[in-house]
């Protein structure tokens, strides 16, 4: 057949018809199985529609989009993590029958577990029963706050130095400084003396400690075992960078811990230079540190294999009497299990306010509900102050959290910016009643990224200490004003508008 023949039988133009037509079925089937994936899977309407506006809009280009970026994969990257928490819960309760290493445990979770005399209190406790039945409220506990490092690490030392069977330590940032090295030096120390230590830290968080070569210098060293935190780990298939342990828990024999929001740095302590980082800390003492040291063995469990026989040990859960009168449970927030756990805990505390709430957090970046949260609590009449750090050391998330501002003063609330240094402290403290502290922030990577790990606190006197400290945060702020706050520049707020676009991720 010659090409007059061909062209005759086939003309040019059909061809393209034919490629359009390919090309739009293509079209249709791709924005087809977006749509439908979007509809499978619950999600926050914006979002959905937003994805299937882009599938249609740009053929081919918009599907592969949400293939990369749409679809959240946290549930199955860290499913991994649920399982493993799931296994060392079954070698746990295997140990808590009678005449087991644990059966003590079984017994103070039973006879120490409480309910507050206050009846609001009691309120508060019932709803965090239904969410957090695995962690049930203890009495029998003291708990001191300490304000930055200058007050935190030398009890933290001091409690290391006094150690005679084992130091655990989590934290999401080891400094590659001369507190890192002091830390380190110290456990080092006491490993070679025979007591034997874990330390666990955040592989994102502590970058320069690793490549800087500091975490290297203490590797090999007999009864010391050092553990990056990652999901990013091609012997286990996984990929996922965005996991990160946040929590920062130390736990000495088993009786004494600390936990709350500072890492081991230099710049949490007082330097020729600069003043340190404003933080709470929090000295624990009582039942309640056997489930920070749980919360501890749970994670390193999952990241280096270690017999759960050897971990969970009589020693490491010993008979500890009350050391005080306080109810302390823990609040353990993750991206598996316990992803709803910390915005039913935030959101039920902040609408159940009845006549106050102040709240600190160094990243004001709230999910949709928290947000209403605080609007409905002003809207009531609730006496409602967010305290935030006036310098951000992430310019992006204090910009996003600043677009927020106009709904929350126009409700009521009243936002006061904590001059310098940064505030990076988080508490939460309801009608002086209930004081919820640790390590996550107002954001949406705490609620649905990170592992976190907080305390709700019922005490009127642990109450009144706190707010003692907030009292002073507001003391060197500015708070705002909602006219000018409106007449701000306009580059300003497009600046917020822009940064809070990219709020899901940071």
């Amino acid at each position: 057949m010659n090409s007059f023949t061909i062209a005759t039988v086939f003309p040019p133009y059909w061809l393209d018809d034919i490629w359009f037509s390919f090309g739009s079925i293509m079209h249709v089937l791709a924005f087809l199985m977006v749509t439908v994936h979007c509809l499978k899977h619950r999600r926050e309407s914006s979002s959905a529609l937003l994805w299937i506006f882009v599938a249609w809009t740009l053929p081919l280009i918009g599907p592969v989009f949400y293939l990369w970026f749409g679809i959240n994969r946290v549930p199955q990257k860290a499913w991994h993590k649920h399982n493993s928490d799931q296994k060392f819960l079954s070698e746990r309760k295997a140990r808590e029958d009678e005449a087991m290493p644990l059966n003590y445990w079984r017994a103070v979770h039973d006879s120490l577990a409480t309910e507050p005399s206050d009846v609001f209190a009691r309120e508060l406790n019932s709803a965090m029963n239904v969410v957090l039945s695995d962690y049930p409220l203890l009495g029998g506990n003291s708990i001191e706050p300490l304000v930055t490092g200058d007050q935190a690490f030398a009890p933290m030392l001091e409690s290391i130095s006094k150690a005679k069977n084992h130091i655990h330590i989590q934290t999401f940032i080891i400094g590659n400084d001369v507190i890192g090295k002091q830390f380190l030096d110290l456990l080092k120390q006491k490993a070679e003396s025979g007591v034997a230590v874990r330390f666990l830290y955040d592989r994102f968080g502590s970058t320069h400690a690793l490549w800087g070569g500091l975490i290297k210098q203490y590797r090999n060293i007999p009864n010391l075992q050092i553990e990056g935190w990652t999901q990013a780990n091609l012997i286990k298939r996984q990929f996922q960078v965005n996991l990160r342990n946040h929590r920062k828990i130390m736990i000495v024999d088993g009786k004494t811990a600390f936990t709350g929001g500072i890492n081991l740095q230099v710049n949490n302590v007082t330097t020729p230079s600069a003043l340190p980082i404003r933080d709470y800390h929090f000295k624990i003492e009582g039942p309640i540190v056997q489930e920070l040291q749980y919360t501890f063995l749970r994670d390193w469990y999952f990241m280096t294999d270690e017999d759960a026989e050897i971990l969970l040990q009589e020693s490491h859960f010993p008979h500890t009497k009350p050391a005080g009168d306080i109810s302390i449970r823990v609040i353990n927030g993750g991206p598996t299990a316990e992803l709803e756990a910390l915005t039913d805990i935030f959101f039920t505390a902040i609408v159940s306010a009845r006549k106050q709430l102040l709240a600190v957090t160094p990243y004001f970046v709230p999910t949709l509900d928290i947000m209403r949260a605080f609007r409905s609590a002003a809207l009531r009449g609730v006496d409602v102050r967010l305290i935030v750090p006036k310098d951000n050391n992430h310019i992006y998330a204090g910009l996003a959290g600043r677009a927020h501002y106009d709904d929350l003063l126009s409700a009521g609330v009243r936002v006061f910016e904590r001059a310098p240094p940064f505030l990076h402290a988080k508490a939460l403290l309801v009608d002086d009643t209930l004081a919820i502290v640790g390590t996550a922030n107002l954001d949406a990577r705490s609620m649905r990224l990170n592992y976190e790990t907080n305390l709700a606190v019922y005490s009127n006197n642990f109450a009144n200490r706190l707010k003692e400290i907030i009292i002073e945060e507001i003391s060197m702020s500015d708070e705002l004003d909602i006219f000018t706050w409106r007449a701000r520049p306009v580059r300003q707020q497009m600046a917020e508008n822009f940064c809070n676009l990219l709020s899901p991720i940071l």
